[in-house]
């Protein structure tokens, strides 16, 4: 059961990092630098058009120019950081390497959710961060720390390094302070996110998945962001999440790096679950920046239930 202080006694990101986590110094100030960013990502989703940027990504996805705006942001602020040997993002179509020397590798979806901001739903930026320059080649059971912020009615910031997952909330004065402590996954499940339902039509173990799901009658919240349907499911401490292969997108429609890989790790520590169907997303290993996969997520009853049924067709 997550713990939430009085508006009173907040303790700041910063000294939560210090005085919870006891993460190193080095990974402090990146994830403060990352927190940094973030503000002003927020600040242009309120006062920058939505326009198309004329640009695709490394998919051949168009691009919105707060995509554009969003991904430059975070580059410059790692870059100044000091901290980041390499970082990977998906808006761009290889690693980036910035000092050689530096203690981390950075991987990144600047701006989740983005075709959605035009209808003004709730979008995030994703982060997953590993020891040394390298990532291809790790699993993100490796990750030192992940975390997602979500630009909504409230701000919000979700972090976890290696004691729990904590949410925090950016205030009036462009601080983000606690919000609730040690976030919970239970068990059980009484809400479903159906991502990439146009594989039911292929995909006969999630035809069945979400033929169990309509007959159980529990609730579903799909937004089309990951973000904002994977936030659903730590803030209220059960859901399950599953995006899943068909004809067009055999291996899923997200990215392992960039997507997958943080919310694994936050999921964990949250005493959640996450599987591409036959094993740990903790546990699969990173071949290629562009590599997607599978993924059911959340309360473990619910994430195994689900991939019996996907094995079983």
């Amino acid at each position: 059961m997550s713990t939430m202080p009085t508006s009173s006694a907040r303790m700041s990101l910063n000294e939560h990092l210090i005085t919870n986590a006891k993460v190193e110094d080095n990974l402090r100030h990146l994830m403060l630098d990352i927190a940094r960013a973030a503000k002003y990502i927020q600040r242009a989703i309120r006062t920058t058009e939505a326009g198309l940027a004329g640009t695709v990504n490394q998919f051949g996805e168009e691009q919105i120019k707060l995509d554009v705006l969003s991904n430059e942001c975070i580059a410059r602020h790692l870059e100044e950081s000091r901290q980041v040997a390499s970082y990977a993002s998906e808006e761009e179509d290889m690693v980036i390497e910035l000092n050689s020397k530096a203690p981390y590798s950075v991987a990144f979806d600047p701006l989740d959710g983005s075709s959605l901001v035009d209808v003004n739903f709730a979008i995030g930026s994703i982060f997953g961060i590993y020891k040394g320059k390298e990532m291809i080649g790790k699993t993100p059971r490796e990750q030192v720390a992940a975390l997602y912020v979500i630009y909504g009615p409230r701000t919000l910031l979700v972090y976890a390094a290696s004691n729990g997952t904590h949410e925090f909330i950016l205030n009036d004065v462009g601080e983000f302070t606690l919000l609730r402590e040690n976030l919970g996954i239970a068990d059980e499940a009484k809400t479903f996110s159906p991502g990439n339902s146009s594989a039911v039509s292929d995909n006969a173990g999630y035809k069945k998945v979400l033929d169990t799901w309509l007959a159980e009658k529990p609730n579903m919240r799909y937004s089309g962001c990951m973000v904002s349907d994977m936030h659903h499911v730590l803030s209220k401490g059960q859901g399950v999440f599953a995006n899943v292969g068909g004809k067009k997108y055999p291996e899923g429609k997200l990215r392992l790096l960039f997507e997958c890989g943080p919310f694994a790790h936050l999921f964990a520590q949250a005493g959640g679950s996450t599987s591409n169907g036959t094993a740990s997303i903790l546990d699969v290993k990173i071949t290629s920046v562009d590599q997607r996969t599978p993924i059911v997520a959340g309360s473990t009853k619910e994430v195994t239930k689900v991939c019996e049924m996907l094995k079983a067709s």
